[in-house]
């Protein structure tokens, strides 16, 4: 069973009195930017165990008659075909899923903004889409030399250019599907024109990570480095805050890099008054109270730690795949040296390893290759599986897992053999598969039929929620089936990424 490290009350609380206060400073709109994700922040559940995925949402549910939602997506993510990792899809998809996401909680959005406005297929696609919805759509066009020409961004050639996004309620939250999706630009180009209008406006920033009062060595710091490696982010001492205060606090590089001319903007929309003199630091621009939840700090250093090692896995698969750069491996196998890691020390890896060799020498002589899978159950037991003619690795570790969880013997079979052989002529016979052995999601719906008629496929059935957060290694590259099916059962998946065939395509 897993430890708990944080408390979701005890952080509710001083999130949203932190936020509050924030809007006590401007007697007009406070534009919030969000960073991270707004729903099912994976990442953040994974570094701080007990940490609920969608307490963001919690936040907002609370103060839902003082909020709107104002939504970004970049259109160069769009046009290239940008994919979030944690759930596998692209970014016009991941946009779609974001709204129903907060519709679900009652939580609509106000209106989307395109940034860095360039027409294209997706775009054009996606755009249609929300208007279809009833979502106002909005552009924003990309400003020259931002943000360093501080004259021509505050002026009526570049805010000035932006459309403005008409919102009644005093918090507009503004969020959007990743990491560079224009969410800050949006924020400052809204107080800019509510400034030409007359009403007051502040800026501030919801943050979760890097925790502004953790060391910059801190494990749960060095797993956000880990989560941006892609992207450069370096967590280091606030010069300015320290400076200011006397204080030492942490942020990463391309805050305080920018903060200089950040606050320029600010100081030119606000004219010097009130609104900018609160803000000595990029620490004081952010609103966050992560580090208050944290209530056992040797479990949240252990989790974060072994998020640095999945984050090194997950690079270097994306890496095979062409869909990420060597130099981010590099900095991934930099910051788990800083840890004293190393990829062993992930508990599944070597069990896998070992069931992959294993295979090879039982089979020693007969044509193909074995992959190995090793996964870790809630009880701390690690079963493993290798791929066969019935099952892929994945599958077999999956069964072993649930009949483990069950407490039923080995010999037991969950699935009977008229089932798997009839899935498998299937594959093989009608949808033309070179490989018909059974991936997770196959399985899945295999279980599901036979719960209905086998006691021992119906307890493994009821055992599939237990392993939720589990750890999972493979040896070899999964399918998509097998992703998509650990993913929608919340395993964490790592691999090492060997290729199970000489193709270009995987099947």
């Amino acid at each position: 069973m897993t430890n708990l490290g944080f408390d979701n009350e005890l952080y509710l609380r001083e999130q949203t009195a932190a936020i509050l206060e924030r809007v006590g400073r401007f007697s007009g709109k406070l534009y919030l930017e969000f960073g991270g994700k707004l729903t099912f922040d994976l990442h953040a559940a994974r570094v701080l165990p007990g940490y609920d995925p969608n307490v963001k949402m919690r936040l907002l549910e609370g103060l839902r008659d003082q909020i709107e939602v104002v939504f970004c997506v970049s259109t160069d993510d769009l046009e290239r075909g940008r994919i979030r990792g944690d759930f596998g899809i692209t970014y016009d998809l991941a946009t779609l899923k974001a709204m129903d996401d907060l519709r679900d909680w009652g939580i609509p959005v106000s209106a989307a903004v395109l940034t860095r406005h360039q027409p294209g297929p997706t775009v054009d696609r996606l755009s249609a889409q929300l208007q279809g919805k009833g979502v106002r759509v909005y552009t924003h066009t990309e400003i020259p030399d931002y943000p360093s020409n501080v004259d021509l961004i505050v002026s009526d050639e570049g805010y000035g250019r932006h459309d403005f996004v008409e919102t009644e309620r005093p918090i507009v939250v503004v969020t959007g599907t990743g990491p560079g999706s224009g969410k800050m630009s949006t924020c400052l180009s809204q107080v800019y024109h509510s400034h030409r209008r007359g009403i007051p406006a502040g800026y501030a920033k919801f943050e979760t990570f890097p925790i502004w009062n953790l060391p910059v060595d801190h494990p749960v710091n060095v797993a956000y480095e880990a989560a941006t490696a892609d992207l450069g982010d370096l967590v280091m001492i606030d010069p300015f805050h320290l400076e200011a205060y006397g204080e030492k606090a942490v942020n990463y590089n391309r805050d305080i890099h920018n903060f200089p001319i950040l606050k320029a903007i600010i100081d030119r929309i606000a004219g010097h008054t009130s609104t900018s003199e609160h803000y000595q630091s990029p620490t004081d621009m952010g609103v966050n109270r992560a580090g208050a939840g944290i209530v056992d700090d040797a479990v949240v250093s252990a989790a974060a730690s072994q998020e640095v090692i999945r984050r090194y896995f997950r690079y270097h698969w994306e890496r095979e795949r062409g869909l990420c750069s060597e130099e981010a491996v590099r900095r991934v196998q930099s910051l788990m040296t800083r840890l004293g890691l190393s990829p062993k020390d992930r508990r599944v890896v070597e069990p896998a390893r070992a069931a992959a060799a294993d295979g090879e020498r039982r089979q020693k002589g007969n044509d193909g290759f074995y992959c190995g899978a090793a996964l870790e159950l809630p009880t701390g037991e690690i079963v493993t599986g290798t791929n066969s003619p019935l099952f892929h690795s994945a599958s077999a570790a999956l069964i072993n897992g649930v009949k483990a969880l069950a407490g039923l013997p080995d010999y037991i079979h969950l699935l009977p053999a008229n089932i798997i052989e009839s899935v498998t002529a299937l594959k093989a016979g009608c949808l033309g598969s070179h490989s018909p052995s059974l991936n997770v999601q196959e399985v899945l719906v295999a279980l599901g039929i036979s719960a209905a008629s086998n006691p021992a496929a119906k307890a493994g059935v009821e055992m599939l929620p237990r392993l939720r957060g589990a750890q999972l290694h493979l040896t070899h590259e999964p399918g998509s089936g097998d992703e998509s099916g650990l993913r929608k059962l919340g395993i964490d998946l790592t691999t090492d990424a060997r290729p199970t065939s000489q193709g270009y395509f995987l099947r």
